[in-house]
């Protein structure tokens, strides 16, 4: 059913809306301008006033979930020591794939538009980026011998490898404990913090 027509000044937030809920209701291929004015009940050319093509609106709508994310991870418990931080922020971004798996397949798990195009959204994203790395940074021990950056794709590849294996049905098939389960989350948080100790250096 077509929806009533926005007021002009709301059209852009709406059409941002409604890519959104395109995208989460039949999935990212049936996603078009077109469709968007279908469902605001506006004229086809409508939408066009403000995204010139379908990967603009695609890019503000993935821009939008980088930018909340990387607010999401700032707003997280704050730390004095640095490693306990880090271990926070860990924790803000596994919360955070549970609670918007939306944004999370968007950000991570979608082919995006040209970066180069869109440079708002490739700021959002590496903002998002820029505070793991910082926090990383922080660590006793860092930068050594390999870059902060090499560290933070580490960690960003084995949270993300964590959260696939969380939304895995897979999982259910392996006839693990219920206390298996409960303690995986911490000792895999904990031996991704082994990884950032100091390593000692080798004797000449």
């Amino acid at each position: 059913m077509a929806k009533r027509n926005p007021r002009l000044e709301d059209l852009r937030e709406a059409c941002v809306a409604e890519a959104l809920s395109i995208i989460g209701e039949t999935g990212l291929e049936q996603l078009s301008l077109r469709e968007v004015a279908r469902r605001l009940g506006v004229s086809h050319q409508a939408p066009y006033k403000h995204f010139p093509s379908r990967d603009h609106i695609l890019a503000e709508v993935v821009s939008r979930a980088y930018s909340a994310f990387a607010a999401y991870l700032d707003q997280r418990p704050r730390h004095a020591d640095p490693h306990a931080d880090l271990h926070e922020m860990g924790l803000a971004y596994l919360s955070y794939a549970h609670d918007h798996p939306l944004h999370y397949r968007l950000m991570f798990e979608t082919q995006l538009p040209h970066p180069t195009e869109h440079p708002e959204m490739m700021r959002n994203a590496k903002h998002a980026f820029a505070l793991l790395r910082d926090a990383i940074a922080k660590l006793p021990g860092h930068p050594g011998p390999a870059p902060p950056e090499m560290h933070a794709l580490f960690v960003w590849a084995a949270l993300h490898g964590l959260v696939a294996i969380m939304r895995c049905s897979a999982l259910d098939t392996l006839g693990l404990t219920a206390d298996t389960l409960q303690q995986m989350i911490p000792f895999a948080m904990g031996q991704i913090g082994l990884t950032l100790e100091p390593q000692p250096r080798p004797d000449r």
